[in-house]
């Protein structure tokens, strides 16, 4: 799924989000990819038993990015990927609702996200559609980035529980 998307975003003239070179032939982009699948939450959505998305979910920002961990407990989303055959079916905002739930299982209220700011804001406006709001813009070398943030409501009785 991540080398499917770099191929559409390139197709699409985007070059600078995650560049040119297909995810799995970076230097870190199997272990990434382990790392995540072992060392968060990852969440596999499927249609007729066929992957179709992913989302990783954690307890914070990556610690290579430059983004403040959250001053309250928070779950974070570390990536959202769908295979770009099934686009505009709602896999993504299927995947972040119900990143959402998790985050009011734990007991937690933050629930936030990163993404590229570039190419005319279309991505962060896809993340205001979910519920987001716009936090804090940061860069990460030349990368422009945005936070985004969304509140959840936690049952009284489960609020402050989370690690």
């Amino acid at each position: 799924m991540l080398d499917g998307a770099v191929v559409w975003m390139n197709a699409r003239g985007n070059t600078e989000q995650w560049g040119t070179t297909p995810y799995s032939g970076t230097a870190n982009g199997a272990e990434r990819v382990r790392r995540y699948m072992t060392e968060n939450a990852p969440f596999v959505a499927e249609a007729d038993g066929t992957p179709v998305g992913a989302l990783v979910l954690d307890t914070g920002p990556s610690p290579q990015m430059p983004i403040k961990p959250a001053a309250e407990p928070e779950r974070y989303v570390r990536l959202l990927v769908s295979d770009r055959r099934y686009a505009g079916r709602g896999i993504g905002a299927a995947l972040l609702a119900h990143a959402a739930e998790e985050t009011r299982r734990a007991g937690v209220e933050l629930l936030r996200v990163d993404c590229w700011a570039g190419g005319g804001g279309q991505l962060v406006a896809f993340y205001e559609r979910q519920g987001f709001t716009p936090a804090e813009r940061f860069l990460s070398g030349t990368w422009p980035g945005q936070v985004l943030a969304r509140r959840i409501v936690v049952p009284r009785e489960r609020s402050g529980q989370a690690r």
